[in-house]
């Protein structure tokens, strides 16, 4: 019987390269860029920073930075600061404001800040977040920010009960980043920011040692 070399048809998979290539294309988007970057101290820890996170970053001068990473929690908690410090805040700016990152302005800026492009909140000088007694807006935050995280849940729960559907539900954690140059100090208030509302577990983000990557 004649012999004939066996061939194969690349096109399907040329055809499936492209639908992903286009999938991510459509789906992707751009990585906004952090206001402030801290040198985390070095540890031999290499737990992973969990999704539902509250992060507080301190900076080499102490100033506090906040960030909840869920876009509908963090419009959620944007209008209950802005109810308490009477700052009104439009559609557009919620919606800014929910793709953003970390931000260290006091609410009293935050309008101008968040109208700003990402080049100019890069250049912008970020005074921090107040966390004084007399002006604790950082417990604010945090405090508002728990809030709606536990209530978005609940909500995801009833949902998944009425369609009868498996809820994991996560716990929002909190989490702490501060430049190996901070001073203790400015790490302690921000410690006690958490614990005078009665949060007594976090996480301290560090950097793996060389030794252990």
């Amino acid at each position: 019987m004649p012999k004939s070399n066996p061939s194969l048809d690349m096109t399907p998979m040329v055809d499936l390269a492209f639908l992903l290539v286009t999938f991510f294309m459509l789906t992707a988007s751009a990585r906004v860029s952090e206001p402030v970057v801290v040198d985390t101290p070095s540890s031999n820890s290499d737990k992973l920073l969990p999704e539902n996170v509250i992060l507080v970053t301190i900076d080499d001068k102490g100033k506090a930075y906040y960030n909840i990473n869920n876009y509908d929690v963090r419009i959620k908690t944007l209008e209950r600061m802005g109810a308490q410090y009477k700052v009104d805040f439009n559609e557009k700016e919620k919606k800014e404001f929910a793709k953003m990152t970390s931000f260290g302005v006091p609410i009293e800026t935050l309008k101008q800040y968040i109208n700003m492009d990402e080049n100019g909140r890069l250049a912008a000088k970020s005074p921090g977040i107040p966390l004084d007694s007399l002006n604790n807006q950082l417990g604010d935050w945090i405090q508002f920010g728990r809030i709606e995280a536990a209530k978005q849940a609940k909500t995801q729960k009833d949902k998944a009960e009425k369609a009868s559907r498996a809820f994991k539900y996560e716990p929002i954690r909190f989490a702490i980043k501060a430049d190996g140059k901070a001073n203790y100090i400015n790490v302690k208030q921000v410690i006690k920011v958490f614990t005078d509302k009665e949060i007594y577990r976090f996480n301290l983000i560090t950097n793996l040692e060389k030794g252990n990557e």
